[in-house]
């Protein structure tokens, strides 16, 4: 999931820390988050969705699937 935590962290100028202290997490978590390598819980994401005043999916961006393949799997009758 590609995420803009970084850009919107900068508009503030905080720190990983910084943003970590508001949201009640580790400065890890803010940098997985930020690196991609960690999906934040949905009670997160609404947190940092209060956090910077912006609707989640002004934040949070699927990655693009490659043409062809599904995201769900349909099951045959």
């Amino acid at each position: 999931m590609k995420n803009r935590l970084r850009v919107l962290r900068a508009e503030r100028n905080w720190s990983q820390a910084d943003l970590a202290s508001h949201l009640g997490v580790s400065r890890q978590t803010v940098n997985s988050i930020e690196n991609g390598k960690y999906n934040p819980s949905l009670p997160l994401a609404f947190d940092i969705s209060r956090v910077f005043e912006q609707p989640i999916e002004a934040i949070f961006q699927p990655e693009q699937e490659p043409p062809g393949k599904h995201r769900f799997n349909t099951l045959s009758a």
